[in-house]
């Protein structure tokens, strides 16, 4: 039990860390309905626990070698880019004058796309494995308990994002359309921006192992 409290507590103190993703899925509330957004509050939980696994198992490992680190960073800032460009431009080419109604709804849309858009940063899983090595090595974890409190991290998310999503969707109608739509213009740029910097970041990394 202690095990299970000290991985939701270190859980929910990382989804202070607000982002993109949780932007997005609010958005994604306020403009269609509740439940597209607890069906990507699941899919971000899919692919946490996709990632906790792994770095459990100890496949992050991997990532940490130079060439696919490089190869997995610059790809998944391609797509965080081409995602952004895309929110944007339905924003924008969108004519929005009413607060869509859950009629416009598209679950296995939202689902997707949140989906895509969590296991975009597979660096992720970096992170995971080093938070894991280090709560072992404080704790002095078995693999079984390391278990327990992945479990428990990954269930900070859905609890955290769905506590959010549940009260946007009662506030939602007092929002007014033109913040919604601010809100994922805002998104769009956060994720161009953030991809960006990434792909330049690998891009000068990649020419300094070419030079060495």
């Amino acid at each position: 039990m202690k095990i299970f409290k000290n991985g939701l507590s270190t859980g929910l103190l990382l989804q202070l860390a607000i982002g993109p993703v949780f932007f997005f899925i609010i958005g994604l509330t306020l403009e269609r309905s509740l439940l597209d957004g607890l069906v990507a509050v699941l899919a971000v939980t899919i692919v946490d626990y996709f990632y906790i696994a792994l770095a459990i198992l100890g496949i992050g490992k991997i990532l940490e070698k130079k060439k696919v680190k490089k190869i997995f960073g610059i790809l998944s800032s391609i797509v965080l880019i081409i995602f952004g460009g895309i929110i944007i431009k339905d924003i924008i080419g969108s004519d929005i004058s009413v607060a869509v109604n859950a009629d416009s709804s598209n679950l296995f849309t939202s689902f997707l796309s949140v989906f895509f858009l969590t296991i975009s940063s597979p660096m992720t899983i970096v992170f995971f494995t080093s938070l894991f090595a280090t709560k072992a090595l404080e704790y002095n974890y078995t693999k079984r308990e390391l278990l327990i409190f992945g479990l428990s991290t990954g269930s900070a998310t859905f609890l955290f994002l769905g506590i959010s999503v549940i009260i946007f969707s009662l506030i939602g109608g007092a929002i007014p359309i033109s913040v919604i739509r601010l809100l994922n213009i805002l998104v769009g740029i956060l994720l161009i921006g953030y991809g960006l910097v990434r792909l330049l970041k690998n891009l000068k990394n990649s020419e300094e192992m070419v030079n060495e």
